[in-house]
């Protein structure tokens, strides 16, 4: 069975790295971009099974990219994540999965909620051409 690849997208890098870390252990390819513009310039050269990305970042945010995705990828597979409901302003979530991701993760979260949301993205029908 082929190794998944998954771009994470996240303006934070301990949060980058740290999920990197965590994908890598468990042997996923894993490959990341500061902000949503330097992702979707990934997204535009590579191929990836699943889309992981923060919603609140400078440049171009998550929503921005995957309003993007659903023009230039529709089939993408799209995990958003966001701390913002945790700080008392908007949560991007909902939104973000009305945009067409098919997961969303509250920051912070466990290790344990981590891999089950990727191992569910992964099943579901879809990549990244």
């Amino acid at each position: 069975m082929p190794v998944a690849r998954i771009l994470i997208i996240d303006d934070e890098p301990y949060v980058r790295d740290t999920l990197r870390q965590l994908l890598e252990f468990e042997g996923y390819e894993i490959d990341s971009a500061q902000d949503g513009r330097e992702g979707l310039k990934k997204v535009r050269e590579n191929t990836y099974d699943l889309i992981i990305t923060d919603i609140v970042m400078p440049e171009q945010d998550g929503l921005e990219v995957l309003m993007t995705l659903r023009r230039e990828r529709p089939d993408a597979v799209v995990v958003a994540m966001s701390g913002g409901g945790q700080q008392g302003v908007m949560d991007y979530l909902p939104v973000a999965a009305g945009l067409g991701a098919i997961r969303t993760l509250s920051k912070p979260f466990q290790r344990a909620e981590l891999l089950e949301v990727v191992r569910a993205a992964l099943g579901f029908e879809g990549s990244v051409n």
